[in-house]
């Protein structure tokens, strides 16, 4: 049996919720206060059978407030549980390099991960990353500075990308 932790955190971009392993690891996160939003990106190997509401996460929620309150690199060494094929693995990996102010395209993005033809296959890591901000895939944009997609809403992937400018 694994029980898992979640606490809400209120930022300037709305609601941020985070689940957390027992162990601390970031399983899944994202602007929302509904858990039964992040639940499904959770890999099913991954999923605790239980999933508990705490007022904080510790390191988590200190990382999360300090980010939106302007130190952009405090969520750099957040661990992040997520688990898919090889090149998803890579690829998130990847997106964690992404240095804060300084968006890459999912072209750029493609080549960063060592595959320049797969664009699509780059969109979809971003698409498929479970722990948004801790793996910033809202770091990822369009050719001529498009914002592209974000589960999390374009207002949301706007506003982070203006704090980190």
């Amino acid at each position: 049996m694994s029980v898992a932790h979640t606490s809400t955190v209120d930022t300037p971009a709305g609601p941020f919720t985070a689940i957390v392993a027992p162990d601390g690891a970031v399983l899944a996160s994202g602007w929302t206060a509904d858990i039964a939003l992040l639940t499904p990106q959770i890999h099913a190997t991954l999923m605790p059978t239980e999933i508990t509401s705490r007022p904080d996460l510790g390191d988590v929620t200190k990382a999360v407030v300090a980010y939106h309150e302007g130190d952009l690199t405090s969520i750099d060494t957040v661990e992040v549980r997520q688990k898919s094929g090889p090149f998803l693995q890579h690829a998130w990996d990847v997106l964690r390099t992404v240095r804060a102010g300084e968006p890459v395209t999912y072209s750029e993005y493609a080549e960063l991960s060592g595959r320049p033809a797969a664009i699509r296959a780059a969109a979809s890591a971003c698409a498929r990353n479970s722990a948004a901000l801790f793996v910033p895939c809202h770091r990822v944009i369009r050719i001529g500075g498009n914002l592209g997609g974000f589960r999390w809403g374009l207002d949301v992937k706007r506003w982070l990308l203006a704090h980190e400018a």
